[in-house]
This record gives C-alpha cells, sequence and structure tokens, in this order.
C-alpha cells in the first residue's frame, strides 16, 4: 500500500495530527478536551480508538471528519491542511473523502434503501443512472439486494446497518470513520458488521472504529487507547479477528 501510495505521489500517511489540542468553553468552564495530540495513520490501516466516555476519542473524532476544528495545532488529511479549507470545501472533503458510519444509523426513515445509498452521489452531483447502478452494487456488496426497496423501519438493525456501510462506501472515500458502530447490536450481528469492515479494510480503505468494547477492537490491527483527552497507549500489530 505505502509503495502504491508513493508511485501515484500521494503521501503515505493518511491522516496527521501535530500537538492537536482541542478546548471547549473558557474560565472556570475551560474543559481540554484533547492536550498536544500527535498521532498518524497510514492509508490501508485498520485502527481502534477506545476510552471511557469523557477521554477525548470522540473529539478525535469529531476533528478527523472534519465535523470540528481544533483550537490549536494542524490536521492534515491526505496532504491537506484542514484549517487552509472553507466550511464549503470542508463540506467536499466530507462528502469525497470521509466515509461515516453511526450507532444509530442515521438513515432517512421514509427513504428505501436505495435511496438512501444514494444520497452521497446525489450531493456529488453523479449521474442518476450511475448513482442508481452503484447503490445496487453496494447493497450487494453487503448483502442486502433482495432489500433494495425496504424502508429502514422493515429491516432489523444489523441490516440498517449494512445500509449505512453501504451509503458509507457510495463516493469511494479513502476514509471511514465508524463511531460505536455496533452500539445498538446483538453480539451476532456485532460480529457480521466487523467482518464487513475487515473485507472493506482488505479492498484498500482506511477504516478507523470508535469503540469501548474489546471484542470488537480485536478486529482491527491498531488499538489506540484515549485517558483524559490524551493517547496512553498504541498498540500496533494485533491480530485480525477471522
Amino acid at each position: 500500500m505505502a509503495r502504491e501510495a508513493e508511485k501515484k505521489g500521494e503521501p503515505e500517511d493518511l491522516i496527521r495530527l501535530e500537538n492537536l489540542v482541542k478546548i471547549y468553553g473558557s474560565g472556570a468552564v475551560r474543559v481540554q478536551g484533547l492536550k498536544g495530540i500527535n498521532l498518524t495513520i497510514k492509508r490501508g490501516e485498520f485502527v481502534a480508538v477506545m476510552g471511557h466516555s469523557g477521554s477525548g476519542k470522540s473529539t478525535l473524532m469529531n476533528i478527523i471528519g472534519c465535523l470540528d476544528r481544533p483550537t490549536e495545532g494542524r490536521y492534515y488529511l491526505d496532504g491537506t491542511d484542514m484549517a487552509e479549507l472553507s466550511s464549503d470545501q470542508l463540506s467536499e472533503v466530507r462528502n469525497l473523502k470521509i466515509g461515516f458510519v453511526f450507532q444509530s444509523f442515521n438513515l432517512i426513515s421514509r427513504t428505501s434503501a436505495l435511496k438512501n445509498v444514494e444520497l452521497p452521489m446525489v450531493y456529488a452531483r453523479v449521474p442518476r443512472q450511475k448513482r442508481e447502478d452503484r447503490a445496487r452494487a453496494l447493497l450487494k456488496q453487503v448483502g442486502l439486494e433482495a432489500r433494495i426497496a425496504h424502508m429502514p423501519n422493515e429491516m432489523s438493525g444489523g441490516q440498517r446497518q449494512r445500509v449505512a456501510i453501504a451509503r458509507a462506501l457510495a463516493n469511494e472515500p479513502p476514509l471511514i470513520l465508524a463511531d460505536e458502530p455496533t452500539g445498538n447490536l446483538d453480539t451476532a450481528a456485532s460480529v457480521e458488521i466487523m467482518e464487513l469492515f475487515s473485507q472493506i479494510h482488505r479492498a484498500g480503505a482506511t477504516v478507523v472504529v470508535v469503540t469501548h468494547e474489546e471484542n470488537i477492537a480485536a478486529f482491527t490491527q491498531r488499538i489506540i487507547r484515549f485517558s483524559d483527552g490524551q493517547i496512553v497507549s498504541d498498540e500496533r500489530e494485533v491480530p485480525v479477528c477471522s
């Protein structure tokens, strides 16, 4: 993967954080969410971010996902300094370079699985037939070809999360961010979802998963643990579950 990136003239590090600080509030209610984070995530890595509530992991994910800006420090995504981009440019980055998967699925309730998956491509101005064809192919990829016309309330939690994953892949982003993606699922469905993320990773995507569950983190190749706004451990070469 690194050699391929070099051949294309692309930076090997997809994510680079330099002395990242995030402060909320001021005065007596000033809270430091992140305390000088330095971190790189290379192209093609499969990473878990762990930590208790308030540890800083969600703050980190919001910044990596371009949903928030740091108070201090720099965030480079795909070689570009995010601080130099306007709000409109950041919106474009979120749509084209980052695929989001949330604990609560965040599907449009009165819209079919097909139309939910098409949505990021609508924003990217992909022609109608092309986006419909790709949405059908993605739903087939996640095992939902028989559920294309179903509404979210007609599907199980695991199926809804599969739709959300298909939607995240719509514009072929290099980065997939998953925030507690198995939090609302039973054990069997959780395993199926993590196996699907493993397949996506093997296909070349960089996948970052926030989780508080050790058995979910065990599917990844690297576990970064947060506490009190700081990285307290960074475990590499974790065996991937099969």
